[in-house]
């Protein structure tokens, strides 16, 4: 028997801060400025991308779609290393996501993590192998309706460079 499902709650509070320079009267004039709320954490500005008439300097739904998906495999791969006693020493990921627009609409069509990762272990193989059950455990992942691949790198943080990404 499985154990019950347990709910979590997030809240963010919008507020449409470009009001403040006007109504929407004309769709080419009206900013697309918000900011984003949460109980305890600094607020976060952001618009729309600059290709929709946003604020290129600030952040945009799409940016921070991918960065939730980079985040959540960077966190469940953090916590499966630990677990599995791989000290990981440094980890980056230059995410990629594609989206297309069609007919005044738009969808992701995926999402491609290109996590970097050294570790203080000769245990290569099995931190690579970890990649692929953090994607599983991955909650943004599993929520979203579009692949997210990852093309891990993983070396022993004294070693050079050059060993090859896992395969998808």
């Amino acid at each position: 028997m499985s154990a019950p499902a347990r709910q979590h709650t997030y809240r963010a509070r919008l507020e449409w801060s470009g009001a403040e320079r006007g109504g929407t009267r004309s769709y080419a004039a009206y900013s697309r400025e918000y900011r984003v709320s949460f109980d305890g954490k600094p607020p976060l500005r952001g618009s729309a991308d600059a290709a929709f008439r946003g604020d290129p300097a600030l952040h945009n739904p799409e940016d921070l779609l991918v960065a939730a998906l980079s985040s959540c495999h960077l966190l469940s791969y953090l916590a499966l290393c630990a677990m599995a006693k791989i000290e990981v020493v440094s980890y980056d990921d230059d995410a990629v996501g594609t989206m297309e627009e069609t007919a005044g609409s738009g969808h992701f069509t995926r999402v491609v993590l290109h996590p970097r990762v050294k570790i203080a272990t000769n245990d290569l193989d099995r931190a690579r192998a970890l990649h692929a059950e953090a994607h599983r455990q991955c909650f943004i992942a599993s929520s979203v309706n579009f692949p997210v691949e990852h093309e891990a790198i993983v070396e022993r943080a004294d070693a050079g460079a050059g060993v090859a990404p896992e395969a998808p």
